[in-house]
């Protein structure tokens, strides 16, 4: 996991998918594809979104261009706040 941003208001962790070691594979299970994502948590309302799939792909576009574009805070978090209206998952500390 790499923590991507934090502010008072959300926090953004890059979750890396685990390498698979091919004598731990079971040749008998069906293949599966190695999956990262991106959560996305609301401080404000406690609740978080996970993102993967063609929508972790979209987010590591503002990703890049952020990285391109230098933007300001208000730019990044008016972005998260759009993310953050698809949070349902409460927070839960494990």
């Amino acid at each position: 996991m790499n923590t991507v941003y934090d502010s008072e208001s959300f926090a953004v962790v890059h979750i890396l998918a685990n390498a698979v070691d091919a004598a731990d594979v079971d040749e008998d299970a069906p293949p599966q594809l190695p999956r990262h994502g991106f959560e996305i948590v609301d401080k404000r309302s406690g609740k978080e979104v996970y993102l993967d799939g063609s929508w972790a792909e979209m987010f590591q576009q503002h990703i890049s261009a952020w990285q391109q574009n230098t933007p300001s805070q208000d730019e990044v978090e008016d972005m998260l706040e759009r993310y953050a209206t698809l949070a349902q998952m409460p927070v839960v500390v494990h």
